[in-house]
């Protein structure tokens, strides 16, 4: 199963107009631009707009009642326009990890640490060199640590090593992408392609997926105490590009 961009196919006209509806509700200064960038057929023009990162935050409060393809897209695309990665079709893979994974009880019983990174080998090793079989896998095995490593870090970090086992994670689906990449280069070029551009920025893509996930995931998630929590530090780094300080 290869894990590809799929969140921009998914997306219906109907999930747009709600995010309209929904920027209109937060600041109906802002209700006319959105529309019209809907309706001119600018939708990255919409959803990279700042209003639709706060209306999918939900600011201090709860997130807005979107479909999950919103929910995800918007703000890890954000993550990764902040650090500098522009690739539209990076952040699409990106929260299309999230999609496919967080609903799989299988992948919620993955073994801990250095354990599933030998079974992931293990799995990509028994198929024929080259094959796109092996491709295949390494996708899938490589976008699943992938995501273990970005939104569960506390959990990869129970490991032997610590806080290096997040590394050892990321490292490894650098290397599983990149061996995918090079064996559908033929089959499948233009998820090849994506497959290139995500194992050269692992650690940007964890990075995202840690910084998204902090809104849905975890038992303070959802409280008042966690909403806060996580709004004060979104203004903080903010404070700190305008003044200069560390």
């Amino acid at each position: 199963m290869m894990i590809s961009p799929m969140i921009h196919k998914m997306l219906r006209r109907e999930d747009l107009h709600r995010l309209v509806a929904e920027i209109a509700r937060t600041d109906p200064t802002e209700a006319y631009p959105a529309a019209r960038a809907l309706e001119s057929g600018r939708i990255h023009t919409l959803l990279d707009s700042p209003i639709a990162l706060e209306v999918v935050r939900g600011g201090g409060g709860a997130p807005a009642a979107l479909p999950l393809t919103l929910l995800w897209y918007v703000p890890i695309r954000a993550a990764l326009c902040e650090r500098g990665e522009l690739d539209i079709d990076l952040a699409d893979y990106t929260a299309s990890l999230a999609l496919v994974f967080l609903p799989s009880r299988a992948n919620r019983r993955a073994a801990r640490g250095e354990n599933a990174i030998a079974a992931w080998t293990r799995s990509c090793n028994a198929l024929p060199a080259d094959s796109v079989a092996r491709g295949e896998c390494a996708a899938y095995c490589g976008s699943l640590a992938l995501w273990w490593a970005g939104l569960f870090p506390r959990w990869v970090a129970r490991g032997a090593n610590g806080t290096g086992m997040i590394k050892a994670y990321v490292d490894f689906a650098a290397g599983a992408l990149a061996v995918a990449a090079h064996t559908l280069k033929r089959t499948a070029p233009n998820i090849a392609g994506v497959y290139i551009a995500a194992a050269s920025r692992t650690e940007l893509l964890r990075e995202a997926l840690d910084e998204a996930g902090r809104e849905y995931l975890g038992r303070e998630a959802h409280t008042a105490n966690g909403r806060l929590n996580r709004y004060l530090a979104r203004i903080k780094p903010a404070a700190h590009r305008r003044d200069g300080s560390d």
